[in-house]
């Protein structure tokens, strides 16, 4: 289930964050760089299989034939017995789960014995999908919390020490995509890499998808605000790349990014007059529309949630 990250998380979340950062940082330094990666690798490696499965499922779906024997499985794991029995684990899987987990496991051995750059990607791509679907911002003033503390987080960590370039240097897992600058010259055994951290696309990500869904609630059948900050999205990625080239020097990525993601939508929203509608949209007043559900199921399903 989605998880909501209210106002008062969002203002921890930079501090939280800081002090995870750092303590990396001190690991880094006191404990062998190899056993700390041996031991995240193997997290990681079972975290990615999981992650790759669920995202590629819905896309696998359509490649099974009509007549697949997709046969149902549960997992039920309880405590005590009797009127006194708690549910710990219930969770329901079928075939198709389990060749989407086979196909998944392949790319985690691939990784955990090459640490290929694709592998890497692909795991990175499902982290930044799950954690786009699973966490959620409540409305547009914790995004806007969320955001520019962040903000001030990666300009700190970046420019005024070297934490957070040596972190990511030394943090052999699938929480950065990496891009090849010699892919041409090398092919797939490039070895000269550029890095996206995974928060500078979850990050804005969760902002862009909420903005999606203050689209709909307007009910106009237009996507005008995500449209406009899926671009804002690109151009700030952009100008991150090219400021980077220019003075050669590894940039916070949300320095430009939040700006973009923030600024574009709400010069939108002062153009058309809907600044108020924008900052006053809460998500769990809304009703959730589900595809092909009667309003009765989408009231039920927004009463559970709620």
């Amino acid at each position: 289930m989605p998880e909501t990250i209210t106002s008062r998380d969002a203002a921890r979340f930079p501090i939280v964050a800081s002090c995870t950062l750092l303590g990396l940082y001190l690991f880094f330094k006191i404990f062998s760089q190899e056993y700390i990666n041996l031991l995240l690798s193997m997290y990681f490696f079972v975290l990615g299989i999981l992650a790759l499965s669920h995202t590629i499922s819905p896309m696998m779906n359509r490649f099974f034939p009509a007549n697949f024997p997709n046969k149902q499985y549960q997992l039920l794991f309880t405590q005590g017995s009797g009127e006194s029995k708690e549910e710990i684990v219930n969770y329901e899987f079928d075939t198709k789960d389990l060749v989407c987990l086979a196909l998944s496991s392949v790319v985690g051995v691939w990784y955990l014995l090459r640490k290929h750059w694709i592998a890497n990607n692909l795991f990175g791509l499902a982290f930044s999908l799950n954690g786009v679907e699973l966490l959620h911002l409540n409305n547009v003033s914790t995004g806007c919390i969320l955001l520019g503390g962040l903000f001030i987080y990666d300009v700190f960590w970046v420019f005024g020490t070297n934490v957070m370039v040596t972190v990511a240097k030394s943090f052999e897992a699938p929480i950065k995509l990496v891009f090849p600058q010699d892919l041409l010259e090398k092919g797939l055994e490039a070895d000269n890499f550029a890095m996206l951290g995974l928060g500078d696309i979850v990050i804005p990500g969760i902002f862009i998808a909420l903005l999606l869904r203050f689209d709909i609630s307007l009910k106009k059948n237009t996507h005008t605000y995500f449209y406009t900050s899926f671009v804002a999205y690109i151009f700030g990625l952009g100008l991150t790349i090219f400021i980077m080239h220019i003075f050669k020097h590894a940039q916070p990525a949300l320095l430009y990014l939040v700006p973009a993601c923030i600024g574009f939508p709400l010069l939108v929203a002062l153009a058309k007059g809907e600044v108020t509608e924008m900052f006053s949209y809460e998500e769990s007043s809304t009703p959730k529309e589900v595809p092909g559900a009667s309003k009765e199921e989408t009231t039920e399903t927004s009463k559970k949630e709620k």
